[in-house]
């Protein structure tokens, strides 16, 4: 157990934008609605949480040399997080947009990370994540990094727990040579189908099996409004949350839930401790929630106990 844990989080710090269209969605056309825009990215908003939940954390992105840059880098601050990060004078700072129509439905996603793949790989060479490994407890990263990049960040770790976000369906294979390697996946039901290689009909416990056998340790699976999977060496379990959790919540479920892990709860302790923190993270719409203790502990006594998975 530790008292006061850290964590070194390697991987996406960006601008996202989300656009609704007010109404029918006309294709080829000017419609009309409204556009958001926030610091996002699995890894940040992992960290964050666990920050939230007393962590210590610092973050190892990179970015460009734009006015968004100076975006990214403020919200680091506010989150309380050491920035690692590396700047690219000659690039622009990955973005993230999509556009739903009025329903919530996605119709379009751009998604500009190409600085990820070109200068995220060297800055795990750096001496300086080497140092700032050295000292933490925990890796925490997502799979904006491509799988050299990560098998180098595991190999650097030598023993120590690391924790991965899966970032999407189509980044979540990158993850594949370093299961083994992991203490913990999080993913989405669509980024779990597409580590385990398996079809969209599969079941809960057929979906654990596949990625068991490809050698993860433990895992989380969300499912928007769906239960909450969770396995280790301990068995499966799942927890249906009380709201949707999806897109950021998801992310601040993760980081509460390592937040506890690093604390020496159980895995079905701590990932309720991860539902009540995508609760919070849903009713403050995006925002930094200012939370007390007493705020914390009044949503995870709306969190059902873990229900355990029969397998075969």
């Amino acid at each position: 157990m530790m008292n006061s844990p850290t964590i070194l989080a390697v991987g996406g710090a960006y601008i996202e934008r989300r656009g609704q269209v007010s109404g029918a969605f006309v294709p080829a056309a000017s419609n009309p609605g409204t556009m958001r825009e926030a610091v996002g990215g699995a890894v940040f908003n992992a960290l964050s949480s666990a920050v939230r939940r007393g962590v210590s954390g610092s973050l190892l992105s990179v970015r460009g040399g734009d006015v968004l840059a100076d975006t990214v880098s403020r919200a680091i601050t506010a989150a309380s997080i050491a920035d690692l990060s590396v700047v690219f004078l000659d690039r622009t700072t990955p973005s993230n947009t999509v556009l739903i129509d009025g329903d919530g439905a996605l119709i379009v996603g751009l998604a500009d990370m190409a600085l990820y793949d070109l200068a995220l790989p060297k800055q795990i060479r750096r001496a300086k994540v080497r140092e700032a490994i050295s000292t933490a407890d925990a890796v925490l990263c997502d799979a904006n990094l491509l799988s050299t990049a990560l098998e180098r960040l595991v190999a650097l770790a030598a023993g120590k727990p690391v924790f991965a976000l899966a970032a999407s369906p189509d980044k979540a294979v990158r993850l594949a040579p370093v299961l083994g390697s992991l203490a913990m996946v999080f993913m989405n039901r669509h980024e779990a189908l597409a580590l385990a290689d398996v079809g969209i009909d599969t079941a809960e416990r057929d979906i654990i099996d596949c990625l068991r056998r490809a050698g993860l340790k433990g895992g989380v699976v969300t499912a928007d409004d769906g239960p909450v999977l969770g396995f280790d060496e301990a068995g499966a379990f799942s927890i249906l949350p009380p709201k949707k959790v999806a897109d950021g919540a998801a992310d601040a479920l993760a980081g509460a839930t390592v937040a506890a892990l690093l604390r020496g709860l159980t895995l079905r302790a701590a990932l309720r401790d991860g539902v009540a923190a995508a609760m919070l993270a849903i009713e403050s719409a995006g925002l930094v929630p200012v939370l007390t203790a007493a705020d914390f502990a009044d949503a995870l006594a709306l969190v059902p106990e873990p229900q355990k998975i029969g397998m075969s």
